[in-house]
Parts: structure tokens; C-alpha cells; sequence
């Protein structure tokens, strides 16, 4: 599982996806998939790009607290205790003559179905306008190259922040995937809209510049919160839980607390890349952690 976990934090994502998977852990491809709703004006399109099943190994959730501790709650849900299943997902933004798409996937070398999936909602990978990353990890943004290394969305601007483009031009493991996506990279600062109706919010901890997406239309609001949370059920019901993917585990314990509170005291709409497709829903209130109410306006 080490090997699966270094693969996928960092950017070597199509070296060791495969390291485990006789035992039935890791990304695996899934059928394409999209769901389109709305949200005022716009239209937005949910895409399922690959399931991901992590072991209940105490090296990705609940590290400071141990496997059986995670056995036991996802026991009371009535879920396997031996494992994590997550979704890996992208959303799709149609504003003001732009199509903006909030992540890549994990890419076609590591069973990613994106691009089966933007071809089932009828959208040619040459009419992405912007692809704006939440963060650096590869099942966020191997999808911006194809099977041959050549970019995935030829026409499009690829949106970062400034701190996570330096720290993806840091690790060796990204040294292609920089290469190949430098020309059509533009950095920005959180807080000032990047798109009609979609501004970047700062979601501290999961990486360095990790980002949230804050997306209106009118009155209404939906946050897409990349890596905040990844299970919806271990990290919304134990939020102070460590997981094993945040490279400032304090840090990131705040931001999914207190934004996890804000979102269930606003009753705001929310895009969660890793809970099951399509991954649209709310957060509620539920003793001291949250539970997840999922729904598709």
C-alpha cells in the first residue's frame, strides 16, 4: 500500500497503481458517467473518472487513532471494515462562454475515465476553455496529458495557485507532467475570481496550496472542496482524525473542522471530489462530527 500511496500523493501515478491490486485495492477504472444540474444560471456537469479503495491500514485514515478504530465506525455504518472506498470525480462549469473544468482525474496510465465521461455529456476535450487544479496529487491532475504525454485539453489554461506550482515544480516525481503543461500554466492568489461566478478559496493543509472553489450564480453558492475531505463517512463523522494524505496534519484538522461547521450552519451546496459519484450533496450536523446528505439539485 506504501508504494500505491506514494504513487498517488505525489505525481508518479502510473508506477505503482497496480501494486496491489490482486487484492482488490487501488484506483480502478469505472464506466463513463456524467450528471448535469444546475445551479442558478449555470450549468454544471459532475464527472466519475475511477473508484479508489484504500485498506483500513491505519497509513491513510485515522493514523493517530489506529484500524480498529476505524473498523468500528465503519462497522456502525454497515460498511467493510477492511477498507476505504472512494470516488475520484470532476466537475464541469459552463459560464459566460467558458468551460471551465476543476480538476483532470487520474489520466488514461492509471485507469481514468474522464475523458469517456466528458464524451458521454457531449463536451470535446478542445472546447475546455480552463482547467483549474485544486491541488497537485496525481488523481487531480494526471488527466492534463494523454496516454502519449501530449495535453488532454489543448486549448485550455490550466489555473493554479502560486504555492502549489512551486511545490509541484519541486518533486521529481512531476517532472514530466511540469514539462509538458509549463506553457499553458497561469498561477493566481485566492480570493479574486479566476471565471465568471468561480473564485478560489484557501483550504489550508491537504497540500501547499491546496484550493477550495467557490462557485454563485445569483443566491445560490456551491463550494467544490478538492481534498478537504476525502470519505464520507470517516472524514465528516471524525474530522479530527489525521489522514495519511495531508502534509500538515494539524493544519488541515482545522480547515476540515471549521469549514466543515461553516457549510452545515449555511446549508450550502457542496462538490466533494472523493465521495461517491456524483459527489453533489450537503454537509449536516451530526453529534461532534457531520454526516453526508447527498443530492443533485
Amino acid at each position: 500500500m506504501r508504494a500505491i500511496v506514494l504513487a498517488l500523493v505525489g505525481i508518479g501515478i502510473g508506477l505503482a497503481v497496480n501494486a496491489r491490486a490482486a487484492e482488490g485495492f487501488g484506483p480502478a477504472a469505472v464506466a463513463a458517467e456524467a450528471r448535469v444540474f444546475r445551479l442558478g444560471k449555470l450549468e454544471l456537469v459532475a464527472l466519475h473518472d475511477a473508484q479508489f479503495v484504500a485498506p483500513n491500514d491505519a497509513k491513510v485514515f485515522g493514523v493517530d487513532v489506529g484500524a480498529p478504530a476505524v473498523a468500528d465506525l465503519l462497522k456502525s455504518r454497515g460498511l467493510a471494515d477492511d477498507r476505504v472506498t472512494l470516488s475520484v470525480n470532476a466537475l464541469l462549469v459552463k459560464t459566460a462562454g467558458r468551460v471551465v473544468l476543476l480538476d483532470s482525474g487520474l489520466g488514461p496510465k492509471a485507469h481514468g475515465s474522464l475523458q469517456a465521461s466528458l464524451q458521454s455529456a457531449g463536451i470535446a476535450p478542445e472546447t475546455v476553455t480552463d482547467v483549474v487544479i485544486t491541488h497537485t496529487h496525481g488523481d487531480h491532475v494526471g488527466g492534463l496529458v494523454d496516454a502519449d504525454g501530449k495535453l488532454a485539453f489543448p486549448k485550455a489554461t490550466i489555473r493554479m495557485s502560486a504555492p502549489e506550482w512551486e511545490w509541484m515544480k519541486s518533486q521529481p516525481t512531476a517532472a514530466e507532467l511540469v514539462k509538458a503543461i509549463t506553457p499553458r500554466v497561469i498561477t493566481f492568489a485566492p480570493g479574486k475570481p479566476i471565471a465568471p461566478g468561480i473564485t478560489p478559496v484557501a483550504l489550508d493543509g491537504h497540500t501547499p496550496g491546496h484550493m477550495g472553489y467557490e462557485i454563485v450564480s445569483g443566491k445560490q453558492r456551491l463550494l467544490d472542496i478538492g481534498d478537504l475531505a476525502h470519505s464520507s463517512v470517516v472524514s465528516l463523522a471524525k474530522p479530527a482524525w489525521t489522514m495519511g494524505f495531508d502534509s500538515d496534519a494539524v493544519k488541515a484538522k482545522a480547515t476540515r473542522q471549521s469549514t466543515l461547521a461553516r457549510l452545515a450552519a449555511s446549508g450550502e451546496l457542496v462538490f466533494a471530489p472523493h465521495f461517491p459519484f456524483p459527489g453533489v450533496g450537503h454537509v449536516a450536523a451530526a453529534g461532534a462530527g457531520f454526516d453526508w446528505k447527498p443530492g443533485v439539485p
